[in-house]
């Protein structure tokens, strides 16, 4: 068997909340030290080797790209492109902390949270050279994954269990979105795997799992048209699963360290907690006595994103999960930044800024030093607007969808991609 199911948002073993399993790392590892006595504490050793390796740049974006893969049985599975784009909206907003919803952080908290200057993109490039959209749809017979070709739902991985083949995993942030219910409800909402062998992590964490996040249909996007019903009613989704998830992928453990009070994540500046949060968010909680660099005893901290609290109260990675964040991005996943193929589609010869993106309004092109000549194009290569400017140009806003803007002058040329919602 494995030696340890990381990251599974939640396990459910009845319909009924108080009976939730949200994860299961913590039992597993526990039967892990039933097999191998010692283990337990090869992993307290593990959380302190780690912040050595911690990034000292806090300033440079990094870009990653993702291939959403949906694989789907009855049609309310296979989501709209709309959703998948307003996902990667969601991701980059809550990494790069320009959330709305971060005015709803305790002012107790304001010192030690942070941006992680890290972007995601769809992908340009598929794994042939060839452009891309970014997603992948597939149609399955099973009705769910969950169990299949290995717990939790590693089947959806592999083209021969009804699922398809990841794309190259060291140059892919691969992102599978499927059915993982039972009997009807959702059995388990999302789980990822971080590097294998990672310090702070248990060894062998994600032995036998092939690498990537897989999301419960219902819990992607902030406007999926799916409700997420567990039994007791719909919940809140904000797209907050897939944003805990791609945590635990760049590194980061349950800010609880599922444990006690006496665990750690590894993270000097995540207050300690003695459990999750129960989906709530109850701000009333300090269930632990800790003493945080300055900043002393700090109550259990709902807002983090690597809790389970309520998605209504998630704002936040602490400056600390954002230097672990980008030190594994330095070192363990450092090819999906650096000379990555699946950009390769965007020529930076000729330089320029293009923001918001993905945008539900205009978008605008900056950085323009000298005149150039703009096009835009549809997925299907169909020229949709075309100008000359220098400078700054606000583009109108588009139909949804993926759009390819071209921007020449005398000797240069430069493409992006950009998003319209």
């Amino acid at each position: 068997m494995k030696k340890l199911l990381i990251t599974a948002l939640a396990l459910y073993t009845t319909y009924t909340y108080a009976q939730v399993h949200k994860c299961y790392t913590h039992e597993l590892m526990q039967h892990q030290e039933e097999l191998t006595p010692g283990y337990l504490n090869s992993v307290e050793e593990t959380f302190y080797r780690a912040k050595q390796t911690f990034s000292q740049d806090r300033s440079t974006v990094y870009t990653i790209p993702v291939v959403v893969h949906i694989v789907y049985n009855d049609p309310s599975e296979n989501l709209e492109d709309s959703v998948i784009f307003n996902q990667i909206e969601v991701l980059n907003q809550s990494f790069r902390r320009t959330n709305p919803d971060t005015v709803n952080m305790r002012p107790v908290f304001d010192p030690i949270v942070g941006d992680a200057y890290i972007e995601f993109e769809l992908a340009q490039i598929d794994p042939n050279g060839q452009p891309t959209t970014g997603i992948t749809r597939t149609s399955t017979t099973q009705t769910s994954f969950l169990g299949v070709g290995g717990f939790p739902a590693e089947g959806v991985k592999s083209s021969t269990d009804g699922g398809i083949d990841p794309w190259d995993q060291s140059h892919y942030l691969n992102i599978w979105v499927c059915n993982m219910s039972f009997a009807g409800t959702p059995f388990i909402l999302g789980y990822a795997t971080p590097p294998n062998n990672l310090s702070h992590w248990p060894p062998g964490s994600a032995d036998n799992m092939s690498d990537g996040v897989v999301i419960q249909y219902e819990a992607f996007g902030a406007n999926n048209p799916n409700a997420l019903d567990l039994g007791q009613g719909a919940m809140d989704v904000m797209g907050k699963t897939t944003v805990h998830e791609v945590g635990h992928y760049l590194g980061l453990r349950h800010i609880w360290a599922d444990g006690d009070c006496n665990e750690e994540d590894g993270i000097d500046d995540t207050p300690n907690a003695l459990d999750q949060s129960d989906f709530d968010c109850d701000t009333t909680k300090n269930t632990c006595t800790d003493n945080i660099l300055t900043y002393g005893d700090l109550p259990d901290m709902i807002e983090n994103y690597m809790d389970y609290s309520s998605e209504t109260c998630q704002n936040s990675f602490t400056q600390g999960q954002v230097d672990m964040m980008r030190a594994i991005l330095e070192n363990e996943r450092i090819d999906l930044i650096s000379g990555n193929p699946a950009t390769i589609g965007e020529n930076q010869a000729l330089n320029f800024q293009l923001f918001p993106n993905p945008s539900s309004s205009n978008t605008t092109i900056a950085g323009l030093e000298q005149d150039v000549t703009i096009w835009v194009y549809n997925e299907s290569g169909q020229v949709v607007f075309e100008t000359k400017a220098s400078h700054q140009l606000s583009l109108p806003v588009f139909d949804a969808g993926i759009y390819f803007i071209k921007v020449v002058s005398d000797n240069e040329v430069g493409t992006k991609r950009f998003i319209q919602l």
